[in-house]
């Protein structure tokens, strides 16, 4: 049997329930953007306790082939076996795949208090192929330090593959945005 996140309570290490897997699990950070929890960045898709107590975490990566999933995992891990959670199996799902749009309202705070620009909502997509673009694509972002329309991108690739690094012409600081995925 296997509880799934929700209402329901189930069995844990020393008496843990599924609340108590859920909240420790989502407490873990992401090793690219320590403010954001895994929960925060929308990584975090389920976790269920099963009869014996063991733990299964379900996450998506932000990309395919996304560097910090490894310690991702290892930091789940750590974290539920710190707890008293003896079998702990974190799995990965890629459908549907993460969006930027997965990203919480207090995720996006975080983001813009530290300042990188949080990103705006995804293109939406039909099925199918993706659509090839040929002329880049123009994103209005916000200065996180000032709030000024009027910045620039420097580079369409910064710390990390998932963001641009960008300048407000504005009071001239440079910062990173969170391009939506």
């Amino acid at each position: 049997m296997v509880t799934t996140v929700g209402n329901a309570r189930g069995g844990g290490a020393q008496g843990g329930t599924v609340s108590d897997a859920r909240a420790i699990a989502e407490s873990v950070t992401d090793p690219e953007l320590p403010m954001l929890t895994l929960s925060d960045l929308g990584v975090l898709r389920s976790v269920e306790v099963s009869a014996d107590g063991g733990v299964t975490v379900t996450i998506t990566p932000t990309y395919s082939g996304c560097p910090a999933m490894d310690a991702m995992r290892d930091d789940l891990r750590r974290s539920l076996h710190e707890a008293g959670y003896s079998t702990v199996d974190v799995r990965t799902v890629l459908q549907p795949a993460w969006s930027t749009d997965w990203i919480t309202a207090a995720g996006r705070a975080k983001l813009s208090e530290h300042g990188i620009a949080p990103p705006g909502p995804a293109r939406q997509r039909a099925a199918g192929p993706v659509p090839l673009t040929l002329q880049p694509l123009v994103r209005r972002v916000s200065c996180p330090v000032c709030g000024s329309p009027d910045t620039e991108e420097l580079s369409e690739f910064s710390a990390t593959a998932c963001k641009a690094l960008r300048r407000c012409r504005s009071c001239r600081e440079p910062f990173e945005h969170v391009k939506e995925i």
